[in-house]
């Protein structure tokens, strides 16, 4: 049996970058094998081919082209991956039209729950977006906020558009809370923070953030100034595999607000008024020995020095 894989072979920025889940696969691998019960009569083996461009960045163009390949040359039988939302959606057009199932850990997007055509034969092992906004939903029913709700988050329109999708959830949740109203207010990196804190004032009191770490410290910061940290603003930040919160240097852990500059004391009171809404690392039994297990495989074969974390984020390489 032939899994074909296909994810960024080198860019890091990626959860699913194939230096952290191919150790994953090799151990997966080998344990089956050693099981001759699992699949009797069978081997289990599996090729690759790289989503990413000359640039190193996911391309919908390159996965394609990428899965059409290893279909022709090794006509394997399941897919596993992409992960990226731009470039899941046409391998997993092609996969459907094969008939074969497609694993990710990735295709977080609202769009992928439709399962009626071509995307029945999905299955995502990872964070859905879906059920990010169904947690939203969640909380304004059980704390009654049924008013309004702001979407603040980052769009630069490029690569994955990782905080627009995490928004989207929300905004096509959110409205099953009746007469919920959703604003979204859209901002690009190195935006007028004290614009945006001038519309939160004006259009609501229950925010919701998806942008990058260092930039959330900066908006809260000004929002520190503007006296929206007191307790009459609800402040939720979306960090899904809980970035905000790894680090070996800054962010330290459990300290998102810390940058060790004159800032550190107005961040940390600002920070106060911020609820993490991350995903929770498991406790099972089993999942430590295996991190230690896949630490030492991403070492030995792929160079890679794997942290603690949802992501195994690497500060080092």
């Amino acid at each position: 049996l032939t899994l074909a894989v296909v994810l960024p072979e080198h860019n890091l920025t990626y959860p699913w970058a194939w230096p952290r889940v191919g150790p994953a696969i090799h151990l997966a691998t080998a344990a089956v094998n050693a099981r001759p019960e699992l699949l009797a009569g069978f081997t289990l083996r599996w090729v690759f081919g790289s989503s990413e461009d000359s640039h190193g960045v996911c391309s919908e163009i390159a996965a394609p082209l990428a899965a059409v390949d290893l279909r022709l040359a090794h006509q394997p039988d399941a897919f596993l991956g992409p992960g990226c939302v731009y470039t899941a959606a046409p391998v997993a057009r092609f996969t459907s039209h094969w008939r074969l199932p497609l694993v990710t850990a990735g295709a977080e997007a609202h769009g992928f729950d439709d399962k009626r055509e071509q995307f029945g034969l999905i299955t995502r092992a990872g964070p859905s977006h879906r059920k990010l906004g169904e947690l939203g939903v969640q909380l304004h029913r059980r704390f009654n906020w049924t008013h309004r709700a702001l979407l603040v988050y980052c769009d630069e329109k490029m690569d994955d558009r990782p905080y627009f999708f995490a928004a989207e959830g929300l905004y096509v949740q959110l409205p099953a809370v009746h007469n919920l109203t959703i604003v979204d207010i859209v901002f690009h990196d190195g935006g007028n923070f004290s614009f945006i804190i001038q519309e939160i004032k004006q259009k609501g009191r229950i925010i919701y953030i998806c942008c990058a770490p260092e930039t959330l410290r900066e908006l809260m910061l000004q929002a520190g100034r503007e006296g929206l940290t007191q307790g009459d603003y609800v402040f939720f930040y979306i960090d899904i595999f809980g970035e905000s919160l790894q680090g070996s240097r800054f962010p330290e852990p459990q300290r998102p607000w810390k940058r060790g500059d004159r800032h550190d004391a107005s961040a940390r009171r600002a920070f106060e008024a911020v609820t993490i809404i991350t995903y929770k690392e498991p406790e099972n039994p089993e999942y430590q020995p295996f991190l230690t297990q896949l630490r030492a495989e991403a070492l030995k074969h792929f160079n890679f020095s794997m942290k603690d974390g949802l992501v195994g984020w690497d500060w080092e390489n």
